[in-house]
């Protein structure tokens, strides 16, 4: 199953699922849900890094036009202008000025292989480029899944951490009704109040989080999340860790790009020998020249004339004998690059299989927390409920109902950190797997980027005036966003409604 397919139905899920309030039933207004798939739109359109990568390979193209030049003919013209002053030679046949103007055509026919393994080295690393651009369109949708999940996650633990509270502040007061008729002693009071404190100074925490956590947002999204949606069910993962692992090693993008950036380092080899193998050149030459007139009547009488055509063709071997060591010391310096490329892919394919195996772990552990978290939490449930009851009947003190009130909220948070932790994980498999780019997530924000339609435009182009436009920004500031704050507007987490 394709991702395309697991976001197609975020917008009508978000527009459908009843936010659901305290009492269970549905508000009578509801606010349109912000949902995975447009974030992730807004920061692909949108986010310098990924703009950033974008120039950084359309730079990569250009070095193959730059290393086809070097094996494709080149004109040149020149035109100079001479005024002899003063010579003690001069002679009636002298020429006290002249001007020219010649134009030159080379054509190289032998390089050594040069400028064809230039060629192909630069078509690799064009190709390394476009791998590398996938594994940072996943890592940014990485980034915006995380972000998004880190802000619904905080939202809620606010939401528990602000009932928590409400819910010890009734406690004392109630505490302190009954210390005034005798009914408690002032140890139970003292106890409601430290616990009224520490849960206030937890919300203040929780808040400081959630507002890091939106801050955040913005950065990777470029503008403040609104009432998130809940994501959606994640596609069919990998039945085991080893179906994850061969996947990744067959499409990982930043495996990919290692192995092609070692492919490159090996015709780099070839380049550099290069350097000791003959240059074979044809050139032709033509030149026009003008003496304005200044040729004098005897050496017009001795044919030479105030104006005239030459041309010239000839053939160009240049043979190295001895170079002072340096093409070997290149050569040598190419292999040593050539080394760390091969052990840079073996290093990145180490890494590779880590991260589709640690991912996973990860994700299948989060996914048994949850479980026996929900369980966990209805437990609490039963228990803070029963431990009240009991209270009213003088067989459970004031501070077993604040521990039975501290255990539900820890389980609570633990849950929709679970759910967090595994939503985030798997989708870390998916990338990892090589499934997380934009054309694996059908983003309908708009066209795709084409990394191909930059390429077949500048691989052929032969003129020398063919410049671009001024680079303008296409990443958006984020300046002008206010500054988040820990307010929780929406529907929470249906685990923080007891």
């Amino acid at each position: 199953m394709r991702l395309s397919h697991f976001l197609a139905g975020i917008s009508a899920l978000a527009l459908t699922a009843p936010a659901l309030g305290q009492s269970g039933t549905q508000p009578a207004v509801q606010t349109a849900a912000e949902t995975l798939r447009e974030a992730m739109v807004r920061a692909y359109n949108t986010n310098p890094e990924i703009a950033a990568e974008r120039a950084n390979l359309r730079a990569t193209d250009e070095s193959v036009p730059i290393a086809r030049a070097a094996g494709l003919p080149g004109v040149s013209s020149t035109g100079n202008y001479t005024e002899n002053l003063y010579d003690t030679d001069t002679s009636a046949f002298g020429v006290p000025r002249q001007g020219s103007v010649g134009v030159d055509l080379r054509v190289p026919v032998f390089s050594g292989g040069a400028v064809r393994n230039s060629v192909r080295a630069a078509e690799t690393r064009v190709e390394a480029g476009r791998a590398g651009l996938r594994s940072a369109e996943a890592q940014l949708f990485t980034d915006v899944v995380s972000a998004y999940m880190d802000v619904i996650r905080d939202e809620a633990i606010v939401s528990l951490n602000q009932k928590n509270a409400r819910v010890l502040d009734v406690n004392l007061q109630a505490t302190r009704d009954r210390f005034e008729v005798g009914d408690l002693t002032r140890t139970d009071v003292a106890q409601s109040e430290a616990r009224l404190a520490l849960a206030e100074s937890q919300l203040r925490g929780a808040e400081a989080r959630l507002i890091s956590s939106r801050e955040n947002y913005i950065r990777v999204v470029g503008a403040a999340p609104g009432n998130l949606a809940p994501p959606p069910p994640l596609p069919s993962l990998p039945v085991n860790v080893d179906a994850a692992v061969q996947a990744a090693l067959a499409d990982n993008p930043l495996l990919i790009e290692s192995q092609k950036a070692r492919d490159a380092a090996e015709y780099d080899v070839d380049v550099a020998r290069a350097a000791r193998l003959p240059q074979v050149s044809v050139g032709v030459g033509g030149d026009y020249y003008n003496r304005f007139g200044s040729v004098s009547p005897a050496a017009t009488l001795g044919g030479v004339r105030n104006d005239g055509f030459a041309s010239s063709a000839g053939v160009s071997v240049s043979l190295p004998l001895f170079q002072a060591g340096r093409p070997a010391a290149q050569v040598r310096q190419a292999q040593a690059r050539q080394s760390a490329a091969i052990e840079f892919a073996t290093a990145t394919e180490r890494g590779v299989i880590a991260q589709a195996r640690s991912a996973y772990a990860v994700w299948q552990s989060a996914q048994r927390v949850i479980e026996s978290s929900r369980l966990a939490v209805q437990a609490n449930q039963l228990s803070l409920e029963g431990v009240r009851a009991e209270n009213s009947v003088g067989t459970r003190t004031i501070l077993d109902i604040l521990n039975a009130e501290q255990e539900l909220l820890s389980v609570q948070v633990q849950l929709v950190t679970a759910e967090r932790d595994a939503y985030v994980a798997g989708f870390a498999v998916l990338a990892a797997m090589g499934r997380a780019d934009a054309s694996d997530l059908g983003l309908d924000g708009g066209p795709l980027y084409d990394p191909l339609a930059n390429y077949n435009r500048v691989r052929g182009s032969l003129s020398d005036w063919r410049d671009n436009p001024d680079p303008q920004p296409q990443g958006t500031r984020t300046v002008d966003t206010p500054a988040q704050t820990p307010v929780v507007a929406g529907p929470v987490d249906p685990t923080a409604n007891r």
